[in-house]
């Protein structure tokens, strides 16, 4: 099991203000909500009492979210969460939302995994020494700064020991290139 790393603490002073204590500078709500959707877990304490403010906080921010037309929650699920506030007694509603959102997270990381394990790209012949090519290229372009999406590929093998590239050996891959390319048509 992994650690999880611990959470972005902010403080709330008594004048309301929420003070990010990793940065320490003030934040918004909507920073907050930015944390969060960057995958940052968050902790909002009152720095006075030492209560923990998180739910209020990310409560508010769902309907400040709701009331701007950003709409995530259908009215029947709200009256479902209402009811379950109401009712008395211990609700299943709070475990069986965490379940259906880790296994909502646990599928969308599945389904990312299996699109770049499948890629069909990958299996077609002379992706290797396209994707080789394309770096080679992005190198050339970027005077060998970043290259962009094709910087995890393999080396160009047209590249010499002091970083630059052989035209000739370029030519000649593109000129393999064209030909099994030309075979594929």
């Amino acid at each position: 099991m992994t650690d999880k790393p611990a959470p972005l603490l902010i403080k709330r002073y008594a004048s309301r203000r929420l003070y990010n204590t990793e940065t320490s500078d003030y934040v918004t709500l909507e920073d907050i909500s930015g944390f969060i959707r960057d995958g940052r877990e968050v902790q909002i304490v009152d720095l006075k009492t030492g209560d923990d403010l998180t739910r209020q906080y990310l409560l508010q921010i769902i309907a400040e979210h709701e009331s701007r037309g950003e709409s995530v929650l259908p009215v029947d699920v709200l009256n479902d969460l209402v009811r379950s506030y109401m009712g008395g007694g211990a609700s299943v509603v709070p475990q069986f939302l965490q379940a259906s959102f880790e296994m909502l997270r646990d599928g969308q990381s599945k389904v990312m995994e299996n699109m770049n394990a499948m890629n069909p790209m990958a299996k077609m012949p002379g992706f290797d020494l396209m994707q080789a090519q394309q770096e080679a290229f992005m190198k050339a372009m970027t005077g060998g700064l970043g290259t962009g999406w094709g910087a995890s590929g393999p080396a160009p093998e047209a590249e010499d020991k002091d970083g630059g590239e052989d035209l000739d050996a370029i030519k000649k891959q593109l000129a393999e290139l064209q030909d099994k390319l030309s075979k594929l048509s």
